[in-house]
This record gives C-alpha cells, sequence and structure tokens, in this order.
C-alpha cells in the first residue's frame, strides 16, 4: 500500500463548516478540514463495501478565512410515526436562533489510500481507477458537502497550480473519526471519537496513518 501513489482529488466550496465536538452549542469550525470530513467527500464521489479510504494528508490551497452567521434553526426532528398521529412540527415553536464560526471560500486537495477490505479479491487498482473516472467526469453517489449538508462543494482532479498556502503552526487536538467497539456506548452504532494532535506545516496537514490499524478493525467486526 504505502509504494502506491496517493489518490489526489481537489474539493473546494463557498463555505465550509468542520464542526469541533467540544461546542455543545454553538458551531465553531475546524481551521482546516477534518480526516473524517475528507472521507465522507471522496465516499459522496465513490463508494463500494468492499474497501475503505484512508487519508494520507490533505493541502489547504486558500488562505484559511472565517465568517460569523447567526441563523435560524428548529431544536426539535420532524418524526414521520408522530406526524401520522397528528402531531406536527410548528416551526414558529421551535425556532432558535444559533451563532456559527465557518470556513469561507476554502480548497482543499486530498491525498488517500485505497485498502480493500479482508476476504475481498479485488485489487485496489480497480476502485482506484473508478475513483478517478468519476472525478474526471463530475460524477457522484450523491453531492459531496464540506462538513455541513448545506456547505456542498465542488470537485475534480488538482491542476498545476494548486499549490499549499505558505503557513505552519498547530491546529490542536483534532476529530480523527469514530471508532466502533463494545464498550462505544449503551445504544448499537454509538461511536467512540478519535483525536490527534495535528499540524500544518507549509499548508499540509499529514494524518498519522497508525490510527488507521484500529479503526479498520472495528469496522469489520461490526
Amino acid at each position: 500500500m504505502a509504494d502506491l501513489e496517493p489518490l489526489k482529488v481537489k474539493v473546494w466550496g463557498d463555505f465550509a463548516c468542520f464542526t469541533r465536538p467540544e461546542m455543545k452549542v454553538e458551531r465553531v469550525s475546524y481551521d482546516v478540514m477534518t480526516p473524517s470530513a475528507a472521507r465522507g467527500a471522496l465516499e459522496a464521489i465513490f463508494w463500494k463495501p468492499q474497501f475503505d479510504y484512508m487519508i494520507e494528508q490533505i493541502d489547504v490551497l486558500r488562505p484559511i478565512r472565517r465568517l460569523s452567521l447567526l441563523r435560524n434553526e428548529v431544536k426539535s426532528k420532524a418524526v414521520e410515526a408522530s406526524a401520522r398521529k397528528g402531531s406536527l412540527l410548528t416551526i414558529e415553536d421551535d425556532r432558535t436562533q444559533r451563532h456559527s464560526l465557518i470556513l469561507r471560500d476554502v480548497a482543499y486537495v486530498i491525498h488517500a489510500q485505497v485498502r480493500v477490505r479482508p476476504g475481498v479479491g479485488e485489487h485496489p487498482a480497480k476502485f482506484r481507477d473508478q475513483l478517478r473516472r468519476r472525478v474526471q467526469r463530475g460524477q457522484c453517489e450523491w453531492r459531496p458537502y464540506l462538513g455541513c449538508r448545506e456547505f456542498s462543494a465542488f470537485f475534480g482532479p488538482p491542476e498545476d497550480g494548486d499549490v499549499p498556502i505558505a503557513e505552519g503552526n498547530a491546529l490542536g487536538r483534532m476529530l480523527f473519526d469514530l471508532r466502533y467497539d463494545d464498550k462505544a456506548g449503551p445504544r448499537f452504532g454509538e461511536g467512540t471519537p478519535v483525536f490527534f494532535n495535528a499540524r500544518l506545516d507549509k499548508g499540509s496537514m499529514r494524518v498519522p496513518q497508525e490510527l488507521y490499524e484500529g479503526l479498520l478493525a472495528s469496522k469489520r467486526s461490526r
């Protein structure tokens, strides 16, 4: 796996919000796209149950800019079973204002590998080529988004002029992904968040690959 050239996919958009989980009420974005958000963007373009994406590196192509928003949101979700019984969600009674500190005018290059799951006979090159063709054609399973679904993303192959910004600093503890195991929580499907100390070095953030060993093992055991 290590001797294969990483897949490179460019994603960009007007807005992004990679929410810090420690913020309970207000949404505050990390400064850089998280590995789990990068994986989600690739899965939106092409996904099969036979393999997993392993994010190796994320390049930041544009200066980190922030935007403060105050939006009206609803506190509850509409439930079909309740609606059938006549209990409807009234937006006027359930509306609240929430503050969000998001990113604007973002662009990233995602470096990733494909790892096939145990028992799968296909070579990783098969899935790598399928992803490349979809990126070239602009095809996707569903529209990729940048952290929040309302912040849709454009995608395509990197261009010659796409170089990381000349910036380096510590980003602090960043969410890597969710690990699922017997101790994940009282309900099925609850995951344990895994963090790592992220750092931006000349506009690029490297993802520790040893974190994937426990993560992929937990997926296989489910």
